[in-house]
């Protein structure tokens, strides 16, 4: 049933990439946070596409580790998928929000 429920997270976090940037509002509130909540804040989180990766939960982690996680998923320097889809559709302004809105804590 997770499995399912966290599948559905995802393809449903896919198919409102085009619009995200546009539709989820202010990150400093939280807004765009929802694209990471469906996968960075399950204990114990696995990814099964396009292999197996075990999910890091992203709350409290160094704001310049998230920022530049982004910057390099968004780059190709980083490959997974559906983070380089995702941190295609940020600007720098949306990754810094983001990052400095997981470091401090939030869930």
């Amino acid at each position: 049933m997770k499995l399912l429920l966290a599948l559905g997270v995802v393809t449903g976090a896919l198919l409102a990439l085009p619009v995200a940037a546009q539709t989820m509002g202010d990150t400093k509130s939280g807004g765009k946070a929802a694209l990471c909540i469906g996968c960075h804040s399950i204990p114990g989180y696995k990814m099964a596409y396009p292999t197996t990766y075990s999910v890091p939960l992203i709350a409290g982690q160094q704001a310049k580790y998230l920022e530049n996680a982004l910057q390099a998923y968004k780059k190709g320097e980083r490959k997974h998928p559906t983070m380089v889809a995702i941190a295609s559709s940020l600007s720098d302004k949306d990754m810094a929000e983001l990052a400095n809105y997981y470091a401090g804590g939030a869930k």
